[in-house]
């Protein structure tokens, strides 16, 4: 997973550096799923040609927890090649923690808690526009700072593939 990860930041840099590019956000509204460690759904308003606010609403969850995460991010985009752009942003999120009830191999049994979720986040990624379809993808790192739930920064959990419909 680190590997990708250097991968995919050595070859946006590489193409940010090149000035090639002329593109720019160019639609109003992007709604559509994004995929990762949080699956979601996403949704984009764009307030100028590389400026942009993002909202997305996110659900995790295993055998012994679940978490629910609403976050709230301010974007910039720079366009990269042709219909590439790459964009960076700040924002925060709010959300719960739950954590399920269940009984040790020991027999010890732990019931059901939550807590409040709390936490500054960043992205940065690239989009790609697919010129026909009103069609966006998008791979992107979102790290976050947790004030609450075991306060930490986090970079690893917040990699995501985003698919969205452009109107």
């Amino acid at each position: 997973m680190k590997k990708i990860l250097q991968i995919t930041l050595v070859f946006i840099a590489l193409i940010a550096s090149s000035n090639l590019a002329n593109a720019q956000l160019q639609s109003q509204h992007a709604v559509g799923a994004r995929f990762g460690s949080a699956t979601g759904i996403t949704y984009r308003y764009t307030m100028s040609p590389d400026k942009a606010i993002e909202g997305i609403l996110s659900i995790q969850g295993n055998s012994e927890s679940s978490r629910f995460r609403l976050v709230g991010l301010y974007e910039n985009h720079m366009p990269l090649y042709n219909d590439f752009t790459w964009f960076w942003g700040f924002g925060g999120s709010v959300g719960s923690y739950t954590h399920k009830a269940y009984t040790n191999a020991q027999g010890d049994r732990f019931d059901k808690y939550s807590k409040l979720a709390l936490s500054i986040d960043g992205i940065v990624g690239a989009e790609y526009k697919i010129p026909q379809a009103p069609l966006a993808l998008s791979l992107d790192i979102k790290p976050y700072f947790d004030f609450l739930e075991e306060s930490g920064f986090r970079i690893w959990d917040g990699v995501g593939f985003s698919i969205r419909y452009t109107f």
